[in-house]
């Protein structure tokens, strides 16, 4: 379980509203999102206790937002049209700020995504107890020249998603890795993921603009 936050919900739900008001219609909008909001709360006292003070979290709040509305619909909202959505929510503009403070393509901008990882990973070794249900960091500065690479071998999203029958859907949250990498001004070079049936979900980031990166 999860304590429950209105701080995601309040961010992304209105995106959410947004994009499915566009393609759904208000009326089954508005119905959706009412009973969204009760299934969000619920998810989040159904997902394995992580320390709601985890920097990860978040990816657990952000992603459930979309996971809440999509079960709320009961199956009217496909796969694809959940990809689309989460496409357009990305596209809200006040995310673009990242990209000010974190370019990729400079060695800065490697540094922060590094510093960031490594305060993660710092804040679940002062606090094993979550070790065996949160995210872990494996790090090897040495497997590439260009950018930088970790792996988990275990995700909280995936044991859910697993539990839940979700496990077809959650690609679409594990695709914004690549959204999220852009608004970086970088690429994210993966080949396994844990959802795809892989032991291990891989982040490779590399500047969008360096070339055959090694």
């Amino acid at each position: 379980m999860l304590k429950y936050t209105c701080k995601y919900w309040n961010i992304l739900a209105p995106l959410v509203k947004k994009s499915l008001k566009k393609h759904y219609g208000k009326a089954f909008t508005e119905k959706t999102m009412i009973k969204a909001k009760s299934e969000y709360r619920a998810m989040l006292e159904r997902v394995d206790d992580i320390g709601a003070d985890n920097p990860m979290a978040s990816n657990i709040y952000m992603s459930f937002v979309f996971l809440a509305a999509y079960k709320a619909a009961n199956g009217k909202i496909t796969i694809k049209a959940l990809r689309m959505i989460a496409h357009e929510a990305m596209e809200w503009k006040p995310l673009r700020l990242i990209g000010i403070f974190v370019n990729a393509n400079k060695p800065s901008g490697i540094r922060a995504i590094r510093k960031m990882m490594l305060k993660n990973a710092e804040w679940l070794e002062k606090h094993p107890k979550y070790m065996k249900v949160s995210w872990d960091f494996n790090f090897d500065e040495n497997k590439h020249r260009d950018g930088y690479y970790y792996h988990f071998t275990q995700c909280p999203l995936n044991n859910f998603a697993r539990r839940e029958g979700l496990l077809d859907v959650l690609p679409v949250m594990c695709d914004m890795d690549f959204l999220t990498a852009g608004l970086m001004h970088a690429k994210l070079h993966r080949e396994n993921t844990l959802a795809g049936g892989g032991k291990i979900c891989d982040y490779w980031y590399v500047g969008d603009k360096v070339k055959n990166p090694k």
